[in-house]
């Protein structure tokens, strides 16, 4: 027997776990603090896995690391492999989603709701017709706070602001589009960081914030900085009127591959500048970890999401082909 062939048969379900954890969340250290092991026992898992597949599963792209297209075409069967598993570990009683009608309370920004929430209330219905779904808003209280006292069920954002024991799991990442109006002077030329400083910003902040990651690239890579004219608090707030104003407007990507920027006379352009990728992801109190009902919950959010984004994805190449 080969060494490939005996190592093949040393894998199990906690090692798929390992898979399923490092592909979704590209990144060992991220691994290791949802797993809750040390990234030196998390190196040694993925390097295993590599032996077992044959196959690097995760490799360096720039200054992060990124799942090889082996790992991204097994990624799905996995998941449905480890969340079968759990379900048979579950508790005995299987439970009667069609004669519940449970609350779930699901804090999120308004990109979120716009984004998912008709997906995530429909995908939750097939299986429990009578749930109900509250979206909370944002507030002063942090999402830790909120999940400790179990004042929401869910949290879906990208703060980094979470106490240790918080739990998450990766759900998808975005870059950030410029939006304005379609005839903007701003493509009359080459537009480079000097041509996009000329121009008035809108931040976007609940809190007030005017700077951002924009203006720390602006101003450390080439020594510029944005004039922010007004700060919003939510993505939405602006987009029916921009097409009335030359402000420019940072919007992640899935909110300006959703818009109708036709019909709304507005278009958009990438920054000439690299940014860093906003990564989203679910979070909830280990308390409710294993609540079969929670579990189902958060597993049909998690894959109501990342089907929506494979189905955009897909939507997107198809409307590129077509204009070529």
């Amino acid at each position: 027997m080969s060494e490939k062939q005996s190592l093949g048969r040393r894998y199990d379900l906690d090692l798929l776990r390992y898979l399923q954890v490092l592909v979704e969340e590209q990144s060992v250290s991220l691994a290791a603090r949802r797993l809750k092991v040390s990234e030196p026992a998390m190196s040694r898992h993925l390097a295993k896995l590599r032996a077992v597949f044959g196959d690097p599963i995760l490799v360096m792209s720039g200054r992060r690391m990124v799942a090889t297209a082996f790992a991204n075409r097994i990624r799905d069967r996995v998941q449905v492999l480890v969340r079968e598993a759990d379900d048979l570990l579950s508790e005995g009683a299987t439970l009667n989603l069609q004669g519940m009608a449970p609350l779930f309370t699901i804090r999120a920004n308004d990109l979120v709701v716009g984004a998912f929430g008709r997906v995530i209330l429909l995908a939750l219905r097939q299986d429990c017709p009578d749930c109900r779904i509250v979206f909370s808003p944002e507030s002063e209280e942090t999402a830790s706070e909120s999940l400790r006292g179990n004042r929401i069920d869910l949290y879906i954002g990208a703060t980094d602001d979470l106490r240790p024991e918080i739990m998450r799991k990766t759900l998808f990442e975005t870059n950030f589009n410029a939006l304005v109006r379609k005839n903007h002077p701003i493509f009359d030329r080459e537009i480079t960081p000097k041509e996009l400083v000329k121009y008035d910003h809108v931040s976007v902040s609940r809190k007030g914030k005017q700077n951002g990651p924009i203006d720390t690239v602006l101003k450390e890579r080439y020594g510029l900085s944005r004039r922010i004219a007004l700060v919003v608090p939510t993505y939405y707030s602006l987009i029916e009127s921009m097409k009335e104003t030359d402000v420019i407007l940072p919007l992640p990507e899935i909110v300006t591959d959703r818009l109708p920027l036709a019909s709304l006379g507005l278009k958009t352009f990438s920054f000439p500048f690299d940014l860093p990728a906003v990564r989203a992801f679910q979070a909830w109190h280990p308390r409710v970890d294993a609540d079969p009902l929670h579990r189902w919950f958060r597993n049909t959010v998690y894959f109501a999401i990342r089907e929506e984004q494979d189905r955009l994805i897909e939507r997107t190449k198809g409307d590129m082909n077509t204009k070529l």
